[in-house]
């Protein structure tokens, strides 16, 4: 796969345009969530910025226990710490991830198996972080 950026997301210098907030298996029906800002031009930059960037290659993304990962363009603090996301288990190791939001707000919604996907074909290009 070849990507379109000039500079890589998680190596330019400059301000943050997006939150990613991870949602990780708690056990028992349960998730744990954990919102950054990152940077990127859609959704998929701030994605690879997520998986890239300082902590990326080690960090809860890339664990056995993610259940998704959702990518809302702009940066709101109430969001940051009160995320308005849910999961809910549809079947053993699936899970249904919902959002409510403000209908005009940009949320883009990446399963744990895009995730994984893409984590592998940035390393391919890129190598580790």
């Amino acid at each position: 796969m070849t990507f379109t950026w000039t500079t890589p997301p998680w190596l330019r210098i400059e301000d943050c345009t997006h939150m990613a907030t991870t949602l990780t298996d708690a056990g028992g029906g349960r998730i744990t969530v954990h919102s950054e800002s990152v940077r990127g031009d859609d959704a998929t930059e701030a994605l690879a910025d997520l998986l890239m960037g300082p902590g990326g290659t080690g960090s809860t993304v890339l664990r056995a226990h993610v259940v998704g990962v959702v990518i809302r363009r702009g940066i709101d603090l109430e969001w940051m710490f009160r995320p308005p996301v849910h999961a809910a288990v549809t079947s053993p190791g699936q899970w249904e991830i919902s959002v409510d939001d403000d209908p005009d707000a940009e949320v883009t919604t990446f399963n744990a198996s895009d995730i994984r996907s893409f984590a592998a074909r940035l390393h391919v290009a890129y190598g580790a972080a």
